[in-house]
């Protein structure tokens, strides 16, 4: 195996372990998002997408390479002549060999390269998606809470409503009692009064009466006087 090839198996094997870490799946995707906003990260993000395209290319042209070696070795030309000699066949099957291995290196590293930058953006999202679900959940959470709180201040004014309604309609009722009450003494005194009114104009017409049975009973007795004093005169 060349040099580039066993630099390109080993970037397979390192995506492979990587890979694996970060589909863990006690490693939630909050842990990952502290260790992705790392210092050492941002101080190569500015580097990062760079070298990732550069990654995408190198392993492009590699694919391509070994896919060229893979159509140059399976054609009908190399296998003829292979046929006519039995070493030159034992070669041509292992540069084919080669070619294809190679071509499952590439292409799987391209493959993972792919694969790993999309994990590493879904545990991103999935970080802040949580956290945004969090800060919901708790708004919500604050929103029920508020909600039950106005529930039960509108049943506590409710029944201060009621209790008060109930207060005034007692209150309403002792008051109309009370009225009935007075109309009923009101009227008592108005049947006083005019009983009191009969009694005083029958006193009146007693009173009137008497003192014409007295202006009469003065009257006779100025006559009877007279008379006496009539008949004294004649007896002198």
């Amino acid at each position: 195996m060349t040099l580039q090839w066993t630099a390109v198996a080993l970037f397979l094997y390192g995506e492979i372990v990587v890979s694996l870490i970060l589909c863990i799946p006690f490693i939630s995707a909050q842990r990952w998002r502290l260790v992705f906003n790392w210092r050492i990260w941002n101080w190569l993000s500015p580097y990062w997408n760079r070298c990732f395209f550069t990654m995408i290319m190198v392993l492009i042209v590699l694919f391509l390479d070994a896919l060229r070696e893979v159509r140059k070795y399976s054609g009908p030309e190399p296998m003829q002549d292979a046929n006519l000699n039995p070493n030159l066949y034992d070669h041509v099957l292992m540069k084919l060999f080669r070619a294809q291995r190679n071509l499952y290196l590439s292409g799987f590293s391209l493959f993972l390269w792919l694969i790993m930058r999309r994990i590493v953006t879904l545990l991103n999202q999935a970080a802040v998606t949580l956290e945004s679900s969090d800060g919901l959940q708790a708004q919500i959470d604050n929103a029920v809470k508020a909600a039950k709180q106005h529930q039960e201040d509108n049943l506590k004014l409710k029944h201060a409503l009621l209790e008060e309604e109930n207060s005034t309609s007692s209150k309403n009722q002792q008051v109309r009692l009370e009225v009935e009450e007075l109309a009923g003494q009101l009227k008592t005194a108005d049947e006083a009064v005019h009983k009191s009114h009969a009694e005083v104009e029958a006193m009146k017409r007693q009173a009137k009466g008497l003192a014409q049975e007295y202006d009469r009973l003065l009257t006779e007795h100025h006559q009877l006087q007279n008379l006496q004093s009539a008949e004294d005169k004649k007896d002198q």
